[in-house]
Formats: structure tokens, sequence, C-alpha cells
């Protein structure tokens, strides 16, 4: 581009610049003509990073940085024409302009920049509705990212960010999960607004409880994001949460009125009171010792408040989703377990841990005097 021509492009924003940052032209200005591209990059993300810098974004990116887009990092590139694009007067134009952007930088040594803006632009294809080209993107863009050795943090928490709207607009609760809590691992949780925060422990509470294919908890009730719940508003849904892990059934019913609050749980309260009766049958089988995990149909039926003629069901559920390991004998109606799925313990249960220690503890002493009274002088002291 003519020196000329950019000197006065840059003049003329300058002056419709706010008096704060006409500086920043000046630099910009000084940068590229001494040809300085990394301190060009740095000074511009810097300005367009700028709230007040808004509406010289696109004529900056159009008039100026294309001029030069070869040379500076692809991936700043990006975010460069990210930036810019927040300024299109629609999603429309929006979705043009990304992906031209995408198009531009889909060359081999910038396959990282353009899954960046292949991601983004999948996420506007999103709320245009275009679920089934949003998927597409997607796919293409998971596909290369597996490719990778490593890239950028800011590139896979996009993906996993849109990844995880993408199955929550296909209300597939599971998929959702595991990519919102990818997208939170991520990134550093103080840049999100508390608002923020609460919509996505929110909306991950949801899932975890309705999803058909989630019985453990752990990664969400171990998360910090949960502490955003610590609200009038929303301690119902915490609260909801532990009780479901540790299979509390009084406890549910405690909270069962506020179900109705959310639409998703409203709709799958029958769901939820099966599942709830799944984790109060997980957690009886936790609590009896490895040798006392032959329970009858009647037993359990106790525990789970669920009526007898339904407990075969009830078990043969548990062991086709792997949340337990054993045999059932019909004739007998005793279900014999011999393993439980391991899950995040709260306060009562490693309490009730410690307990069944100090029993195991006392039993082997117990086991040690009767050897040694029975073997008398054959054992060595």
């Amino acid at each position: 581009m003519d020196p000329e021509v950019v000197s006065n492009f840059l003049s003329e924003q300058r002056e419709n610049a706010p008096e704060d940052l006409q500086q920043s032209f000046l630099t910009i200005e000084d940068y590229w003509d001494r040809k300085l591209w990394h301190q060009l990059t740095d000074v511009l993300v810097e300005f367009f990073n700028t709230p007040a810098s808004a509406s010289q974004r696109l004529p900056l990116y159009q008039r100026f940085i294309l001029s030069f887009s070869e040379k500076i990092n692809q991936l700043r590139f990006v975010s460069l024409g990210l930036l810019a694009a927040t300024q299109c007067s629609d999603d429309q134009e929006r979705l043009s302009f990304l992906t031209e952007l995408a198009t531009k930088v889909n060359k081999p040594a910038s396959q990282d920049a353009y899954v960046y803006a292949l991601v983004v632009a999948s996420d506007v294809k999103l709320r245009l509705q275009d679920l089934a080209g949003a998927r597409r993107d997607l796919d293409t863009a998971e596909s290369i990212l597996d490719s990778f050795d490593s890239v950028e943090t800011e590139v896979h928490a996009t993906f996993y960010r849109t990844n995880a709207s993408y199955y929550q607009a296909k209300a597939e609760f599971g998929s959702y999960y595991k990519s919102a809590l990818l997208y939170l691992a991520c990134i550093d949780l103080k840049s999100l607004t508390l608002e923020d925060a609460q919509s996505r422990a929110y909306d991950l509470s949801i899932a975890a409880l309705v999803s058909d294919s989630i019985y453990n908890f752990g990664e969400l009730l171990l998360h910090p994001i949960l502490d955003s719940l610590n609200t009038p508003e929303h301690s119902w849904l915490r609260d909801l949460l532990f009780a479901f892990n540790r299979g509390d059934l009084n406890a549910y019913n405690v909270l069962e009125n506020n179900i109705s609050k959310a639409p998703l749980l409203d709709e799958h309260k029958t769901f939820l009171w099966q599942k709830i009766s799944l984790s109060a049958l997980t957690e009886a089988v936790f609590r009896r010792p490895p040798h006392d995990r032959a329970m009858t149909f009647q037993t359990i039926s106790q525990e789970t408040k669920v009526q007898p003629h339904e407990i075969e069901i009830l078990i043969m559920k548990a062991l086709s989703l792997g949340l337990l390991k054993g045999s059932i004998d019909q004739v007998a109606e005793i279900a014999r377990i011999n393993w439980v799925q391991p899950k995040v313990l709260d306060m009562k249960q490693i309490d009730n841990m410690r307990i069944r220690l100090k029993d195991w503890d006392s039993s082997v002493n117990q086991l040690g005097n009767w050897i040694e009274g029975v073997g008398k002088d054959v054992w060595a002291a």
C-alpha cells in the first residue's frame, strides 16, 4: 500500500478517535513505517480491545490490516478480525465476514488460525439456527485439533464453548456436560462475570441431572464454579446435586418442590425419581462392608423406597449402566453385589467410611488375638 495513502488514512482515523486513543495512531503509523510487525500487532490488539475503538475496528481492518496480514502472526490476525466482526450490522453480515476470514487463513502453516475462525463462524451459524452447518464446521475443526500436538488454549476454549452450545441446542445433555466442563478447564474462572458463572453452573447442573448417561457428578461437585450457586435463588439446585450424589431420598423429598422452577427438571420428573432411586441403591451397597453385600429384594426396597415388584428391574438397570457389578438370584430374591462404581464423597459419607475402617481394624485385631490364642507356642511372637 502507498505510504502516503496509509498516512492519510491513519491521520483521518486519529482525528475521529477519542482524545485518549489518538496517541495510538501515531504509534501504529510509526511501527508500520518501520515494518515492526510484531510490535504493530501488539498495539493493534491493545487498541481493538479498548471499548472506545469499536467504531474504528472495521475500517482499520479492511483498509489497513488486510494490506499486511501475511506478515503478522495468523492467529493474532484472526483475533483482530474477530474483534472487527463484532461491529458487523447483523449475524448474516458477520457470517460472511468470518467465512472470508477463515478462507484467507486456511493454509498448511496456519491451521490453528483457520480452526479459530471456523469455530467462531460456526457459533454464528448456531445463532442463525443452521445447526447442520455448525456441526460440519465443528467436526472439521475437531479433526484438525486432534492432529495437533499443542495449540493455544484460546482456540481450544472457543471450540469447547461452541461445541457445548451446539449440544445444548440439540438437547444432548451428556455431550453438553462434557464439552462445558472442558471449556471451563481451558479458561480462568475469574474472567467470567458472576452472572455468566451462575448461568454456566446452572446449565451444567440441569444437564447432569437430566442426562441419561451421567450418574457420577464428581467433576462438577468438586468444581469451584458450583460455588456461584450459593445464593438464595439457586442454592436448592446445588443441594439437589449433592442429594443425588449421596442417594439421599429424604433430602430429595424436601427439595422436590423446587423442581418446578426449572422447566427441564419438571419435564423429566419421572426420570429424576428413577435416577435418585439408582443412586440410593448404589449408596446402600457402598455403606455395606464387602463381605455383606448380598441384599434381599425386601432390604433394597426399604433402602430405595421402590416397590418390591420393581426391584429386579432397578438392579438390572444399575448393572447395565455399570453402576454395580454382581448377580441376581431371582428365586431367592437376592442380589449379590461385588463392586460399586467409585464416586465423590461428602463429609457424611467420609465419616461412614471412617467408621467402617475402625470396624475393619477391630476385626483384624480380634482375628490376630484369636490366632495367637489358638496357635499358642506354634506362632512366633
